[in-house]
């Protein structure tokens, strides 16, 4: 599985999908970081971009167009791109494959892939909604980090928990990071 960690605010929600995924079996986690992401890592959480990139199997760098994960040959269940900036989102969009974040989501897409993109965006205008929309129609899962409430949830711990669950349900894994609706 392939996590791409861009610019966009939002960091904690990364480090709560790498430890998740750190947690199942048989689950290889391959993650490119973007420079911006680096900066974002530092000023938004007490780590640093060599501890979240500790609690992935492998670690590409974003200028590194020649990597396993920016071929169609090197299989992948998918890639989640959290947080995902709206630069991002447009590059993906429009296939703009300047460095390997965004080849290796353009390649899911051309595969057929889980594409998974946590966007990190507020409020959205028109070009925004026409960028997502494009990438919905191209395959893509648009799902941004909004909370479920009702799990009434009483930390931020628990509202990252449940983005990051329902995300990672996208690729058929039970992170169990949240509590399911079960009805009334």
């Amino acid at each position: 599985m392939i996590v791409g960690i861009s610019g966009a605010s939002g960091s904690a929600y990364a480090i709560a999908a790498l430890r998740a995924l750190r947690a199942v079996p048989d689950v290889e986690t391959h993650l490119v970081l973007s420079q911006q992401a680096r900066q974002t890592i530092a000023l938004e959480t007490d780590a640093t971009a060599a501890d979240v990139e500790a609690l992935a199997d492998v670690v590409h760098r974003d200028e590194n167009l020649a990597a396993s994960i920016s071929s169609g040959s090197f299989h992948t269940e998918g890639m989640l791109v959290v947080p995902c900036s709206m630069k991002t989102a447009s590059a993906i969009a429009y296939s703009f494959n300047a460095n390997l974040l965004v080849r290796a989501a353009d390649v899911c897409l051309k595969e057929k892939r889980r594409l998974v993109l946590m966007v990190r965006e507020t409020p959205l205008h028109l070009g925004h909604l026409r960028t997502l929309t494009q990438l919905a129609e191209l395959g893509a899962v648009i799902l941004p980090p909004v909370p479920g409430m009702y799990a009434h949830p009483k930390t931020v711990d628990d509202i990252i928990g449940h983005a990051i669950g329902k995300a990672l349900d996208q690729f058929g894994i039970d992170a169990k990071s949240f509590a399911r609706w079960t009805g009334a």
